[in-house]
């Protein structure tokens, strides 16, 4: 077997394990608040977090190089972790992902602004055919938008700024302070706001926090070990995997069916980041490719595996 589709095989094992990860937030958000999910979760990834960190070589402490990037970037993670808790919990799975998806063109735009980069018309193009396809999904003015979708909708938005940050920094941070930070703020602020919505967790619920933890943490390494066989442009299409699984997941555990205007809007959301994906692709080495180059999934207890594809791997 070929390293691409080691890669690919790794990389689609990766988003099984996290479109399961996301199954066991929506069980969880049917009975508590996401503050308390994301802060039992983000507290028992911390052990798991550190054996990674102990093998981080470089020197130096714990404060940051770009502190207001930093700070900028930890509140959109803890956002995005609460926004996308809470999506998970009221929205059918499929309907969650095809707004999620959205990320990648909402990173090909911020990469003007924040990166100084420069966007072709082709992409410019496929950006504007994906957005599209989220107000397919979405149809405003045909059916109300819930909570759901804006925390769908703001989830892909300070997922991609997060994102973006850590294209633009992350090669003069350390690992240590890029996973810690969010996290750390996660613990403080999430544990915070949990106080007033607290509800006792039996065993098996606290149990399911701590799944959450572990799958995440599972499906990261999976995804590492499918960036360090495969090619970029081969392994990142892989997330778009999830939209299958939250289909099966849906039907068979929550009695969920996909519209036809999800589908879609899906399909034409997918289509265009796969677009973006082949066009990046194409430039090589060239630094117009801010999605390929922002290689994570990560939201609340999810660590972001850039900054370790960072120390093990050169950029593509």
């Amino acid at each position: 077997m070929g390293n691409n589709a080691q890669g690919a095989g790794f990389a689609l094992l990766a988003f099984g394990v996290f479109a399961t990860h996301d199954v066991v937030i929506k069980f969880l958000g049917a009975n508590y608040s996401p503050f308390q999910i994301i802060f039992f979760s983000t507290l028992m990834s911390f052990p798991l977090v550190t054996f990674m960190l102990i093998r981080d070589p470089s020197q130096g402490n714990l404060r940051p190089v770009h502190p207001w990037w930093t700070a900028l970037r930890t509140a959109c993670a803890v956002i995005n972790g609460m926004c996308a808790f809470y999506a998970f919990s009221v929205l059918p799975l499929a309907q969650t992902y095809a707004i999620l998806f959205a990320s990648p063109l909402l990173i090909t735009l911020l990469s003007i602004p924040m990166l100084g980069e420069r966007v072709g018309i082709h992409r410019g193009v496929a950006v504007i055919v994906g957005l599209i396809g989220v107000m397919v999904v979405l149809r405003p003015g045909s059916a109300p938008l819930s909570s759901g979708h804006f925390a769908a909708m703001a989830s892909a938005v300070f997922g991609a700024t997060a994102s973006i940050i850590v294209r633009k920094v992350g090669r003069e941070e350390r690992s240590v302070v890029l996973l810690l930070y969010p996290m750390a703020a996660n613990f403080i602020l999430v544990g915070g706001l949990m106080i007033a919505v607290y509800k006792p967790m039996p065993l098996p619920d606290f149990g399911g926090a701590a799944l959450i933890s572990l799958m995440g943490f599972v499906a990261g390494l999976f995804l590492i070990s499918a960036y360090k066989r495969g090619e970029a442009a081969i392994v990142a299409p892989m997330q778009y995997s999830q939209i299958i699984w939250a289909t099966i997941y849906g039907y068979f555990i929550f009695g969920e069916s996909v519209d036809t205007p999800t589908i879609i809007g899906a399909a034409i959301i997918i289509a265009s980041g796969i677009y973006i994906v082949a066009r990046e692709s194409g430039k090589g080495a060239a630094s117009q490719t801010p999605v390929l180059r922002t290689r994570s999934r990560g939201y609340g207890a999810s660590f972001r595996i850039s900054p370790f594809l960072r120390v093990r791997k050169p950029e593509n």
